[in-house]
Order: C-alpha cells, then structure tokens, then sequence
C-alpha cells in the first residue's frame, strides 16, 4: 500500500496560515503597523482604498531593511524578534511569530521598497501568491514603503467572505486606532479613498485619546496612576455620566500591546459599582507594564489574548486603582462634614439633564402632584428672598381653584402630553383605578386569571416603533425644523459610519449635515417625533446600534425607527396619570406583537391568580 502522508508545497501551507493570521484586511494594517513601531518608525502612514480591499499600503520612515532581509521577511517563520524559545518570555516587540508577512505575500499581490540610511540605493520586490516576481535595485526614502493590493485575489471563496467596505473600513479604523493609543510619541495619518481621516502629530496620552475619540472627550477623562512591586497602571478612565449603552471605546494595553480581557473589564466595572446608568459602558484607556517574564502573550495568533501569571492580583490592584481615581476627582460620592454649606450653596453647578431625562409630571415644572407650589431651598441673601417671594405670588391660589366639572366627556378631548398625539376618550373608555404605576417605572393591570406586571419603556418603544414604523416605512417623510439647529461633534470613526447612512437617515425625516470635520449638525426631525425628542439621543443611539449591527448588516430603515422609538420612549421614574397608563396598555395590545420590544426585552409579565394563592398557603 502506497504512502499517503505527504509535505503540502509551501504555497499551499502559507494560505493556510493566512487564513488564521489575515482574517480580513483589518488583519494586515494592525501586522504592517506593528512591523512599523518595531523597526524604530516615528512617523507612520496608512493608506487605504476600497476599506483595504484594493490597497493597504504603509510608508513609515524605520530603519529600513538590506537586500537580503527584504527577500527573507516573506519566508515563512523568518524573524528578527527572537532566536530562541526562552527569547517568548522576554518580548518587548509587537511582532515575534514571523508569519504576517508570509502570510499575507501567499494571498495578495505585494510590493516592497525599502532602504537602510546607510545605503544610496533601496531595494524593491514584487511578489505574488508567494511567488517573487521580481527584485530590483530601487531609488526611495529611507525607512519601508510596503503596498498590499489585491487582498485574496487568489482565494475567491475567501474573499466572497468579506463585508461590506463600511464594516471592512470600521474594522481597519479599530486597529489603527488601538496601535495610535499605545504609541502617541509617534507621528499617525490614515487616508481613505483619498480623503484623510485622521492626522495625529505626537503628542502625550491626552492629546493622543483627544485625536482619536474627539475633541468633546477632553473633559471627560479622569486620570489613573497607580506604582506597584507587581505592575504599574496609568492611563484615563471615563466620567461615570458619559457611559455608553455600547462597548468600544474601552481599551486594555499590556507593555503596549493591545489586548482583550473580559476578566479586567470586569475589575473595572466593579469600580465603578453604584455610579453607572442602568446598562451603560464606561470609556477607559489603561496601561499595563509588567514583567514580561510573569506573562504569555504567545497564546493567539492576533496576540490579542494574554495569560498572567496571577491574574487575581492584577485584578485587584486595577479595581482599586480606578476607584481611587475616581474619588480622587470626586466621581465617587463623598461625605464631607467640615464643609461650609454656603459655600456648597455658592459653588454647587447646575446639572442640566438631557431632554429625554426630563421628568415631565406637574413637579418637575415647579408644581407638586396635587397642584400646589413646591417649596424652594431656604434663602441665602435678600435677593433670593425677594425672588421666592415673586413666585409664592405668581402660584399664590392655585390650591383654592375650584374643580372644573365635565358636562359631557364623551365630546371631551384629552391631549396627552407624552404620546404627542389626540386621544378621543368616550365616557365608557374613562380609565378606572384597576391599572396603577408602582415605583413610576411599572404598570400592574388585572385581568381575569390574575394581573399582568408591565414595563412601561419597554412597552412604549414598541408601540412607537410600530407606529413609527407605519409612518416612515413607505415614502419619504416631511421634517419639522428644530428652532434652534444643533451641532454634534464626533469621532472619527463615528463620523465615518454616519456620513455612510447619511442619505438614508435624510430620506427618513431626519434633516442632518455634515458642518465640519467630524460635526454635523441637526436642523429638523421628522415631525411624528414630537418635541420631547432630543436630537443627541437620537443620532447617538443610531450610532450605537449601527455599530453594533454593521456585521450583520441589519435594514438601515430598522436602525432608524428603532433609534427614533427608543429616544422618544418614556423613561423608567417617569410619573403617568391615570390616563396615560390605560392608553399605554390599550396601545400596546393594539399591536401585533405586544410581548417584547424591539430588541427582544419582555414588555409583560404574567402572574396567575391561582400561584398567588399558592403564596400564602405555605
């Protein structure tokens, strides 16, 4: 019987190995930039067409390379990082494994300049599927000009695989930024389609997290530092107010190499324990210098996972230290009882909550539920007095105002002021007592076989994405101007999945341009909106849902209804009279699909008559 076992050719083997090394272009620019930082690069270019799928092409001004090792680095294993086994536990490099660039010259059509400072003459190799196609003497800068095209032009299937230029693009914009933060001493550009995206001159941590997420982000970053035998932390950590819904902008580095950790994360979200909107994520930007003898960040070949040699210390000491930077700059709540409380009084800031955090029942306009006038904080000085005066005055008798009888309530129109819309009530439709608000969050309605426990935003947002939905869906919709336009700064990245849906989002009612680099402003709404809508909310939730739903390349129209629902949805702690709590139940079972939101959360409970019972029977 014949042998069967066989060496695959080289070919063969190196797309293999680019199959788990080059999963997509985003691959290739974080191994070219790394090759980059490690060959002493202080400034560092990123060019890239078609989101990386026709070109990816990175010009740094390193130490460049001798005719001999610009023909070695394609070869498979073929490194300068180490020489011998124990050299993985001593790493001060990004790259080691010597697999990147073989792996990316066996499935792309890649060119080579390169020169060292001490040669008149650089060198340039072309090569094809592993093929050297030609090298030449060349003239050219010092340092290394490396062009990718063509990425997987010989692996269709593999190529096929890949999505669309905005999610290749956002996955690309990930890893320049991620290889930005670590190295903010060095000089970053990003070009896209010709358009440049970014420029980051170097600079210091701040500066660099500024360039990167945005100029509004430089007031919300609180400092950590910590020095310890084990590991030193510094970095930023995000105000608790400025969480968002959805992870991003959450960044771990390791002796400065980017790496994932849901068991960090967590230390952090332990920190920040009690300070934190419901469901919302947190900003951070952390350094991590250890040992590298107590690490392995030979586990992945993205080296994006590491392995500690205790990982319960380094666990704790993070926690601690982003608590004590955060009641450092009195994030944390604190008690302090020398302080004078006039000065409190005097220096207090006014804490103005978003539009769609307003509490809108009759005590948040300066009114109590029952009508009468709130008391304020006891004066300070002759003016406040003089100014509590003149409101006493201007709600003096409105406890005394007599009830307003209703001859005839079935003609009577009731506009209420959460759904924006009329509501013809007719005397057998008045709202009985039966349904009522706990805790201003949740309804309990009875019905025969026991009561059902509803949740009012989860049950509001599917009646405004239906209704929304059935307005927006089938032509294009008619704005309503804001009376004054606002304008929205963002990051680059955001900036960039914005302007890609911006005709959609137009087309949908929503009046937004692009102001500058990186702003936009809003001009209108689509007028089924309402005013209780905030415009930040709004483009903000989009965003967030785009960026979560661009690998699954969900409907853009979906993104926005759903967007629009969830904005303009009442809050849990929102206060409802009787009336809206009878009009949200019969709307919501009015729809086809009363049992959940739009994203799958339970807008009901039921409990049965029968297991209430059964309660107190034990």
């Amino acid at each position: 019987m014949p042998d069967i076992i066989q060496l695959l050719p080289d070919a063969i083997a190196n797309q293999i190995a680019a199959g788990e090394v080059i999963q997509r272009p985003a691959s290739a620019v974080k191994e070219l930039l790394e090759n980059a930082i490690d060959a002493g690069a202080t400034e560092i270019q990123l060019v890239l067409k078609e989101a990386g799928k026709l070109l990816i092409q990175v010009i740094d001004n390193g130490k460049g390379m001798s005719e001999t090792d610009a023909r070695m680095c394609f070869e498979r294993h073929a490194t300068s990082k180490i020489k011998k086994a124990s050299d993985l536990f001593a790493l001060t490099t990004m790259g080691f494994r010597g697999e990147a660039l073989a792996s990316i010259a066996a499935i792309a059509q890649v060119e080579l300049k390169t020169r060292k400072e001490d040669q008149e003459l650089g060198t340039k190799i072309m090569i094809e599927g592993s093929k050297v196609v030609s090298q030449e003497p060349c003239q050219c800068q010092v340092g290394t000009n490396l062009s990718i095209r063509n990425l997987f032009y010989n692996v269709p299937a593999r190529r096929n695989f890949l999505k669309t230029n905005a999610v290749e693009n956002k996955h690309s914009i990930e890893e320049f930024t991620r290889v930005a933060l670590a190295n903010p001493q060095i000089f970053f550009s990003l070009h896209h389609n010709q358009n440049e995206l970014f420029h980051l001159p170097p600079g210091n941590l701040r500066q660099r997290l500024v360039g990167v997420l945005g100029s509004n982000w430089n007031k919300k970053l609180v400092p950590i530092s910590e020095d310890t035998d084990v590991v030193k932390i510094n970095g930023f950590v995000g105000k608790p107010e400025f969480g968002k819904k959805t992870r991003g902008d959450q960044f771990f580095f390791v002796n400065n190499r980017f790496i994932k950790s849901g068991y960090l994360h967590h230390a952090i979200m332990n920190a920040y324990e009690d300070l934190l909107p419901e469901g919302t994520v947190p900003m951070y930007a952390i350094f991590l210098e250890l040992d590298p003898k107590i690490i392995d960040v030979n586990v992945h070949p993205t080296k994006q996972e590491i392995k500690f040699e205790d990982e319960k210390i380094i666990y704790n000491y993070l926690r601690v230290a982003a608590r004590h930077a955060l009641g450092q700059y009195s994030i944390t709540p604190t008690l302090d009882f020398e302080q004078d409380p006039m000065l409190a009084q005097a220096y207090t800031p006014v804490q103005h909550k978003p539009a769609e955090q307003m509490n809108w029942n009759p005590a948040s306009q300066g009114l109590s539920a029952s009508g009468g006038s709130t008391r304020p904080s006891i004066p300070k000085n002759s003016a406040e007095t003089s100014n509590l005066n003149n409101w006493e005055k201007l709600y003096k008798g409105l406890d005394d105002l007599p009830t307003i009888q209703q001859e005839d309530e079935a003609d009577v129109t009731t506009i209420s002021s959460q759904w924006n819309q009329e509501e013809v009530i007719p005397q057998d439709k008045v709202p009985s007592s039966s349904a009522f608000q706990i805790h201003n969050s949740y309804i309990i309605s009875p019905i025969k076989s026991g009561y059902l426990l509803i949740d009012q935003q989860a049950a509001h947002e599917r009646i405004l994405y239906d209704k929304f939905s059935q307005q927006l869906g089938h032509q294009d919709q008619h704005t309503q101007a804001l009376l004054f336009p606002i304008n929205i700064p963002l990051s680059v990245q955001d900036a960039q999945m914005l302007k890609d849906i911006l005709p959609e989002i137009n087309r949908m009612g929503i009046d937004i341009k692009e102001f500058s680099a990186n702003t936009f402003v809003v001009q209108g709404l689509p007028a089924e909106c309402g005013d209780n809508v905030s415009p930040e909310m709004i483009i903000q939730t989009l965003l967030e849902q785009n960026r979560n739903a661009l690998d699954l390349e969900t409907d853009i129209q979906s993104q926005i209804v759903g967007a629009l629902a969830k904005s303009a949805a009442i809050k849990r702690g929102t206060r409802l009279d009787e009336l809206e709590v009878q009009t949200l139940i019969d709307q919501l079972f009015a729809s086809e699909m009363p049992y959940a939101n739009p994203w799958g959360k339970k807008c009901f409970i039921t409990y049965d008559l029968e297991d209430l019972k059964k309660q107190f029977d034990v």
